[in-house]
């Protein structure tokens, strides 16, 4: 594995970065161990500062954090600019809240008194992705470092400057060396990481594959593990949609950083008796945006991370109309330096078709239509992921009861809003198992530890 900085939006390289030396992973791994011992122990509220200084620092310097990112995986500007203060938002979230969220639980036994109290597990090793290269870290600091755990991660190799730029965050911040330490490793140096007895937990955020990998490693240690995994969101547009509320969402759910997000609009299934308006409005949508510098505010379709994820997504796309799905709109690279893609419209996905089950990381629509509720239902259960999905309907309480149907960790009714840090996030099936964000998430790595006291009398 490398880790190199290249433009996708002309495919210059900018910068390149060597792999950790075996001893230098052993020294970092040192480090935080030797921090754990001492940050175990901190106050809640001593924690809180240093969270809350990495929080303003985020948002003090967003255009200088989004330009980074937009560098170095292509995201626009605008949209790397909500990601910074996001992720500020969600450090200054668990700074807030994470002494009420850890606080002991009372119980109420027949005899003597009981508890629950939380402590830290110690080292967690976390693995993140490219496609939010400061969110998807926020993430797990957040929550964890106030918690009590100290973090050694592995970004993704193709945005190493956003990865060294979040570990000099929290440094700037205040927090001691080996709190939060990024690790330039290989897939191979992972599993040490991952065998290591300093390091208590594991939570990966990525492809299935990976996920498979990562988490039979941890299981063979007897690690706890969090997985955050692929997804194939539907999109339910029901009969009574109100079509000038869904149509913005569909285009911003589908196209939302050029589709490369797990919990992305991918499967868009429309009852017959408003298919044919939603599918042209949504075709003209499409075809307005223009590609351009993600640099540029105006430009409304950035290129894809790499050049590997974009061949890979036209090779998905000429495999679904080979397997008989009508290609109605793009399907090709777009002529000009960098890598983007059309926008992609299929329809006629059989369930046959590798379409059918594939998940799409870009700006590829699957559009299927359906006759009524119960097939809608059905056809967004005919799954193997169950990250999130949507419904869309004037009438609310019929939009819940359909959420409640559907098998995914998040449903969303008339809206697809979950960049919120109270929110939980997470799935089910092959989208992965645990939960980040909300109150959940920083349940996931401590331990519920029972304490029972009272003088009670031994059986006889």
């Amino acid at each position: 594995m490398t880790y190199q900085s290249i433009n996708p939006n002309d495919g210059k390289l900018l910068k390149s970065f060597e792999h950790l030396s075996n001893a230098q992973l052993d020294k970092a791994l040192a480090a935080a161990e030797s921090c754990f011992q001492t940050w175990k122990h901190k106050s809640f509220a001593e924690r809180a500062v240093i969270l809350n200084r990495a929080a303003a620092l985020l948002h003090a310097h967003v255009d200088d954090f989004a330009r980074l990112e937009t560098l170095e995986m292509g995201k626009r500007i605008d949209e790397a600019r909500g990601e910074v203060k996001f992720s500020g938002d969600i450090l200054g979230y668990y700074a807030q809240h994470a002494e009420s969220f850890l606080a002991t639980a009372h119980l109420h036994p027949k005899h003597g008194k009981a508890h629950m109290e939380s402590s830290p597990l110690g080292v967690l090793f976390c693995v993140e992705p490219w496609n939010f290269p400061y969110y998807q870290l926020a993430r797990v600091a957040g929550p964890q470092l106030m918690a009590g755990n100290v973090l050694v991660v592995k970004h993704a190799g193709c945005v190493p400057q956003c990865a060294i730029a979040f570990e000099k965050l929290l440094l700037d911040a205040g927090a001691p060396v080996g709190a939060y330490t990024n690790l330039l490793i290989s897939y191979e140096q992972s599993d040490r990481v991952i065998d290591d007895p300093r390091v208590k937990g594991v939570a990966l955020t990525g492809s299935v594959a990976a996920g498979r990998s990562v988490a039979a490693r941890a299981g063979q240690n007897l690690k706890k593990s969090t997985m955050e995994l692929g997804g194939s969101d539907a999109f339910i547009v029901l009969d009574d949609a109100d079509l000038d509320l869904a149509l913005p969402w569909a285009v911003w759910g589908r196209m939302f950083n050029v589709g490369q997000t797990c919990c992305a609009a991918k499967r868009f299934i429309v009852l017959d008796a408003v298919a044919d308006e939603f599918l042209a409005r949504f075709k003209t949508a499409l075809e307005a945006l223009l590609p351009g510098d993600p640099m540029i505010e105006a430009t409304t379709l950035g290129p894809l991370s790499t050049e590997t994820a974009l061949l890979q997504l036209l090779a998905q796309v000429d495999a679904a109309v080979k397997g008989g799905a009508q290609l109605l709109l793009g399907g090709e690279r777009i002529a000009r330096p960098g890598w983007f893609m059309q926008p992609t419209i299929l329809t006629d996905i059989a369930p046959g078709n590798p379409a059918f089950r594939d998940e799409f990381f870009g700006p590829v629509v699957s559009l299927f239509r359906v006759k009524s509720e119960d097939e809608a239902v059905a056809l967004a259960n005919d799954s193997d992921f169950g990250l999130a999905g949507s419904v869309w309907t004037r009438d609310e309480a019929r939009g819940r009861r359909v959420a409640s149907r559907v098998d995914t960790g998040m449903m969303f009714v008339n809206n697809i809003d979950w960049t919120d840090a109270e929110l939980p996030f997470g799935g089910i099936k092959h989208s992965g198992y645990g939960r980040e964000l909300g109150r959940m998430g920083i349940q996931e790595f401590v331990n519920k530890k029972l304490v029972r006291s009272g003088a009670i009398a031994a059986p006889v």
